[in-house]
């Protein structure tokens, strides 16, 4: 494949992390977390990792759900949560992995790119399934301790797609602005016993999602993923560079901490002002 040089700065070049990213051992915000169990889908990379790893530091006790086992075995290696290797699209057993955790983060998630008249009906469902279904029937099954213990933080990673489209992803941004309805719905329901309902709406972030998409949409467009970078994904960001997962997961462990008790049925945009233009 051929790809184009930029020069330092120019969009097409996506740059380093940041120095200043936060980082496990660099945080904003002092989070006490100890004594509650979180459940975090997606959790063996990207931002559920990020995710799994900053709640642990804050104390939690992480459940990590995700299809990946080697990816969970390496992070309960490192002392970071109890691998739970589980199939989400089985929406039993989605309901099942909820029950008894006090912090829900659902967070997996599939893309395929394709135009709408070419969109496999099959994938389309599953997207829907994984991305909508089963966060649903997740906090099914953990609202009713939540509700016993009067405390109770959801958590729903959704994106600039649950609040703007894109073409080519018709299955995703179906699936985004669902979750964004079930996770209002769920603020309204819980504000009486204590629990919270939020979705964090991500940009672009640095993970293999992201790459997937890149190649993806260089296929679907015919050009090459240098460009892509430059001219769809990055094109109606101000803010020229790739989110950290570390940067998504500060927010979701401060929407876990007493102080956010009042953030509720909030989306929150951290896409580096796409969703203001």
């Amino acid at each position: 494949m051929t790809t184009h040089e930029y020069p330092p700065g120019a969009p097409g070049r996506i740059p380093p992390p940041p120095a200043a990213s936060p980082s496990v051992a660099q945080r904003t915000a002092w989070v006490d977390l100890t004594g509650r169990t979180a459940l975090v889908t997606g959790a063996a990379r990207g931002i559920g990792r990020a995710c799994a790893l900053r709640l642990a530091a804050a104390g939690a006790d992480v459940r990590l759900a995700d299809l990946d086992g080697p990816g969970l075995r390496a992070l309960a290696d490192q002392g970071v949560g109890e691998p739970l290797e589980i199939d989400l699209s089985d929406l039993d057993a989605a309901e099942e992995a909820g029950r008894g955790a006090d912090i829900v983060v659902n967070n997996a998630g599939v893309q395929t790119v394709a135009p709408v008249q070419d969109f496999p009906p099959e994938r389309f469902s599953l997207i829907l399934r994984l991305m909508v279904e089963a966060p649903f029937r997740v906090v099914r099954g953990a609202l009713p301790h939540m509700y016993e213990r009067g405390w109770g933080r959801v958590v729903n990673l959704s994106s600039v797609h649950g609040l703007r489209a894109s073409p080519f992803k018709s299955a995703y941004v179906t699936a985004k602005h669902g979750l964004e309805g079930f996770s209002k719905v769920v603020a309204l329901e819980g504000a009486e016993h204590g629990v919270t309902s939020n979705c964090v709406n991500p940009g672009y972030v640095r993970t293999a999602l992201v790459e997937r998409q890149i190649a993806d949409q260089a296929r679907a467009h015919g050009v090459p993923e240098d460009e892509v970078l430059a001219e769809v994904l990055l094109a109606r960001t101000p803010m020229k560079r790739l989110i950290e997962p570390e940067e998504v997961a500060e927010l979701v462990v401060y929407l876990c901490s007493a102080d956010a008790s009042f953030v509720n049925g909030a989306s929150l945009a951290v896409d580096g002002g796409w969703s203001a233009s």
